[in-house]
Formats: structure tokens, sequence, C-alpha cells
């Protein structure tokens, strides 16, 4: 009977997750501002991306354009992976060693690893070319700031090998890995965003991240390579236009 009475708790417990998980949006955002102004926060750029090529910004969470994209690979959402774009300028060249996304997350948040992947040539609806992806340990950090009651963490990733680009753009991703049994409560019910950027708070070389680029590629949510800015996705202009994401390597001068 313990048993029988088990299972169907288990099965509801399940169909309710299910129907939460159906009903989750892509993003979380304040209604937003065009003309609103902004008052960026105090902060430090990520102590994790070093030594540091690039950072978009920090999140300025007192902006009404202030946004959170779907970066996530849970057992309640299963995939949602949200791209930033950095571009090389012509004449030079880096060597990207890692990737600091900041995510914004519940008080549980604390995973071990996550997946990485750097693109070339992405558009509406194509992925363009993979050139590198993989997976590693990875290292967090509070960031202090909170949004619409979910933490800010940064995390970082290191790249199985150093990987060179020239000029031209590049899209990169970092999604943090749920592992089923860990104490990460986030895996189960939470939701996990990265940041978007308003103002370009402590920024380091963030010229280099051309606005109106960050893509959305998620089987979950139905959009394939889709650009944030798409009227589907429910954000503005600015709430979609730049990622809080950094590079770590250095310049090949």
């Amino acid at each position: 009977m313990k048993t029988t009475l088990f299972a169907a708790a288990l099965v509801v417990a399940l169909s309710l997750s299910a129907a939460a998980a159906q009903k989750a949006s892509p993003s979380q955002h304040l209604a937003g501002d065009m003309d609103g102004k902004q008052t960026p926060p105090l902060s430090i750029p990520p102590a994790l991306c070093s030594p540091c090529i690039f950072y978009g910004g920090d999140l300025n969470v007192s902006s009404p354009n202030a946004a959170g994209l779907s970066d996530e690979n849970t057992l309640l959402i299963s995939e949602g992976q949200t791209y930033g774009n950095f571009n090389v300028p012509s004449g030079a060249s880096v060597t990207v060693t890692g990737i600091l996304f900041n995510v914004q997350a519940d008080a549980n948040f604390d995973p071990l690893t996550a997946t990485y992947d750097v693109r070339q040539g992405v558009s509406e609806g194509d992925g363009g070319t993979d050139l590198a992806s993989g997976s590693g340990a990875i290292q967090v950090a509070a960031t202090g700031r909170n949004f619409l009651g979910l933490n800010e963490y940064s995390l970082a990733v290191q790249l199985a090998e150093p990987l060179v680009l020239g000029p031209g753009d590049y899209w990169f991703n970092m999604t943090p890995t749920c592992v089923a049994g860990s104490t990460d409560g986030s895996c189960y019910e939470g939701r996990q965003f990265v940041s978007n950027v308003n103002g370009r708070t402590n920024s380091i070389h963030g010229a280099g991240e051309p606005g109106g680029q960050i893509f959305l590629n998620s089987a979950f949510f139905g959009f394939t390579w889709a650009n944030w800015c798409d009227s589907s996705l429910g954000l503005n202009a600015r709430q979609c236009n730049s990622l809080s994401f950094g590079l770590m390597g250095y310049n090949n001068d």
C-alpha cells in the first residue's frame, strides 16, 4: 500500500513539474523603458575573468531594461542556451582560454561543471560553424546582485585547449550542468538566466560586443537560433542588446 501511494505521489509531482515547465518563459525581465534613465550600480569586474580580454559589463538591476535570458540545462528546463557575440577587429588576433557568464539562479545553486560552445557565422535560424565545444569544472562566485528574487553568480569555465581567433564575429555559450541527485535544488525546480547589460558598467573592451547579436537555441522553448531581438521573444531593443559575459585569454600582438 505504501509503495502504491508513493508511486502515485511521484507521478503527481512529476506531472505538476512538467506542467510548470511548459508554462515557463524563456526570459525574466521588467516592463522596459526605451527612454528611461539608468543608474549603474557600483561594483567591480568579475575577479574570475582573469586574464580578461573582454567583459560586456554588469547587470544593472535598477534599470527598467534589466533582464535574464534562459541559459539552463536542468531537470525542469532541459535545454535553453543563450549565445553572446564578440568581434575581433581587423588586423587583430586573440587566444581565448575560458568563458565567463553572469547567471541568475536561486540560493541552492552550486553546479560543479558546465558545457561550453564557440561558433562562427551564426544568423537567424542558422547555428553557423562549431569551432570548439566541451565541458569542464567551473568556478562560481556570487556578484552580490539580486534580480527579481534570483541571486547572480559569475561562472567561469576553461576551454580544453586555447582557441586562436582571427578577425571576425564569434558567438560564445557556457551553460551550468545539473546532475540528478546533486545538492543543487535548482536542478529540480529552479530557473537559470544569463544577465543582460545596460550601460556597459565595468566593461572591458565593451565595444567588442556588437549590439543586437544575442541568440537563443532551445528545442524546449521551440526556438532554433533565434535572435533575442525577435519580437516573439518579448524584449525591447535595449533588453536584447548586450550580454553580461566575458572572455579569458590574451591578445596575440
